[in-house]
């Protein structure tokens, strides 16, 4: 039997004709007709204040960490199980991470414990929506207004999912979204930026343009545009908007097929959860699924080790995920030492398997019976 791979980038149809479009328009550089055509689409459809296109859901971090204009010596509130990127953004400003744990029956930060960690020098929550999944928004809002602190949504895994109604990226002063080719909707490397907060739209566009305020000279507001701000060169080019609308126009075709695909992965592994071999996604009641990704989770690290070993040996490529940040080499020594064990446990136990696009119902019934062989 062939490989079933973890990952597998899907091409609509039309991501080379309007990337020909892009190319013949004579600009290709970023914050042409495509990059607006998505600016539009975002906005329109999830009720975003201003988004901005991005070169990568690290770039929409960083902004998102200038925007709101971290100091050194602030502290800003991070889950540890995350990518790096959510923590370096802030590092990069000078800021000490404060690492939250898990829940211990999902990925995303315990909302209930995050008070315990502010201090006077707090200046930002970041709550990361692990596998498109919401964190507890109402809680981690609250605690922001009653401290004066920013939010800023990681909704990196977060297309076209939703918290009470409201769109994963629209709730936070901030959010950051990848279009990875790992993600719901690709561009092969790419991001954006969401602007909730009105009063920092001016100054967004001026990060976003290497701090500058070359955007208002374009359109025609100044006669010549220079330094005002600081800032970076955040922008994409037209290629990377072309290529992304494409997928945008078939957003959900994809998300009706992701969304099958994580039901028949539930369906086929519900028995080992009721039966205590391993534990499935949760979804809180608040909370929609967006089909990202399907992971279970073993009881033990032994147990995870063989499992994945069992896997590959039956050609299934399944993969664990993030390691700890509070206790990688970079940061162990500036941790404060509070153990986190939940963060551990997903750490040590949590699989994902493959999930994609085309991902067929052979393939999948393959990857369900080898899980099933493992346990049983």
């Amino acid at each position: 039997m062939e490989r079933i791979v973890f990952n597998k980038p899907f091409l609509t149809g039309k991501e080379t004709e309007y990337i020909q479009q892009a190319v013949a328009s004579g600009k290709i550089s970023g914050d042409g007709l495509f990059t607006q055509k998505a600016h539009t689409f975002f906005e329109n459809r999830y009720g975003f204040n201003k988004v901005f296109l991005t070169t990568s859901c690290t770039d929409a971090l960083e902004m998102a960490a200038m925007l709101v204009n971290i100091q050194p010596g602030d502290e800003v509130i991070v889950p540890s199980f995350t990518f790096v990127s959510t923590a370096n953004a802030f590092v990069l400003r000078g800021a000490k991470i404060v690492f939250a744990d898990c829940y211990g029956h999902h990925p995303n930060i315990d909302a209930d414990i995050i008070e315990s960690l502010i201090t006077s020098k707090t200046k930002a929550i970041v709550p990361v929506h692990y596998a498109g999944i919401a964190c507890n928004m109402d809680k981690i809002t609250a605690l922001a207004k009653k401290h004066n602190l920013f939010v800023v949504e990681d909704a990196a895994q977060c297309i076209d999912s939703f918290y009470k109604g409201k769109a994963l990226g629209s709730i936070g002063h901030l959010s950051a979204f990848s279009f990875h080719e790992t993600k719901n909707i690709i561009s092969g490397e790419g991001g954006m930026i969401a602007i909730n907060d009105p009063a920092l739209v001016e100054r967004a566009e001026v990060v976003r343009e290497k701090g500058t305020n070359r955007s208002k000279f374009f359109r025609g507001e100044i006669d010549k545009y220079s330094w005002v701000d600081i800032g970076s060169s955040f922008l994409p080019s037209e290629i990377i908007a072309a290529f992304l609308y494409a997928q945008l126009e078939n957003i959900d075709t994809i998300q009706q097929k992701r969304l099958q695909i994580w039901q028949t992965y539930f369906d086929g592994l519900i028995g080992l959860q009721n039966s205590g071999h391993l534990k499935l996604p949760f979804i809180p009641d608040y909370a929609t699924n967006n089909g990202h990704m399907f992971y279970l989770v073993c009881n033990t690290p032994e147990e995870r080790t063989k499992l994945i070993a069992h896997l590959d040996k039956h050609q299934v490529h399944a993969i664990f995920h993030y390691l700890p940040l509070h206790s990688s080499s970079y940061f162990a020594s500036k941790h404060d030492g509070r153990p986190l064990p939940n963060t551990n446990y997903f750490s040590d136990c949590l699989v994902r398997l493959p999930f994609h696009y085309q991902l067929t119902t052979v393939q999948q019934d393959a990857v369900i019976a080898a899980v099933n062989c493992f346990f049983k």
